[in-house]
């Protein structure tokens, strides 16, 4: 988990990036989350037609550009976040809480079923 001040560092370095290029007028709740998908879209480009163990494996190079397109995820995400005031690392944390409710390891352990198949 991000130390949550690592995620106060972005989220005002983003604010500064925004606000000296005049782009908050673009940073929409909408246009943001449209821009993160197009991100999410870009990093699965990269595993498209890898198998499993290749996409465990990947060389440097490949894995360099692969964690640029993971930092323009977690940009558009910190943006999106500060945009509709969520406090990101409280509310992972709540979720990670529910998932634990949801999917008990006694229960689900080695198995990929969703929490409505048990």
């Amino acid at each position: 988990m991000p130390n949550p001040s690592d995620l106060l560092m972005l989220r005002d370095k983003l604010r500064a990036f925004a606000e000296a290029r005049d782009w908050n007028q673009f940073h929409s709740p909408k246009n943001l989350s449209m821009a993160l998908m197009v991100e999410v879209a870009e990093l699965m480009e990269h595993f498209q037609w890898l198998t499993e163990a290749q996409s465990g494996n990947l060389d440097a190079a490949k894995k360099a550009v692969v964690a640029e397109e993971l930092a323009d995820i977690l940009l558009y995400l910190v943006r999106l976040s500060d945009k509709l005031d969520v406090d990101l690392p409280k509310a992972a944390l709540r979720k990670l809480e529910k998932n634990a409710v949801k999917y008990p390891a006694e229960q689900v352990r080695g198995s990929s079923k969703k929490y409505s198949e048990y």
